[in-house]
């Protein structure tokens, strides 16, 4: 399990150098989780360590989500005032996420063969 976790904070680390000096309008993180997945995508399968960690951090993915329904609750008043635009903010952000991971699957399900 140390070894997967390792590996996935690798390319994290690799992501935030990448960042600060390559491209400063991507965080970190998601240069890192790009090329987590580029390597995945070379190898050709996930290592087990990787499986390992992996499985666990999305099994306890909701404990994530208290520090964000702490700040929901203590901003709450600011919340409820630009309630249009959080509003549409997330309806904009839901129609992107999804635009963009069907695009994705698209690209890479033409990669795979029948």
């Amino acid at each position: 399990m140390i070894a997967g976790l390792v590996q996935i904070l690798l390319f994290q680390g690799l992501g935030e150098i990448a960042a600060r000096f390559l491209l400063p309008l991507i965080p970190g993180p998601v240069i890192g989780l790009v090329l987590l997945l580029a390597w995945l995508r070379v190898r050709g399968s996930v290592p087990q360590s990787v499986d390992l960690v992996a499985t666990a951090f999305s099994q306890n993915l909701g404990l994530l989500f208290v520090p964000a329904a702490v700040g929901v609750v203590m901003f709450w008043p600011h919340i409820r005032s630009h309630a249009l635009a959080v509003a549409a903010a997330l309806v904009v952000s839901v129609i992107a996420t999804m635009a963009v991971t069907a695009l994705v699957l698209r690209a890479v399900a033409k990669d795979e063969p029948e």
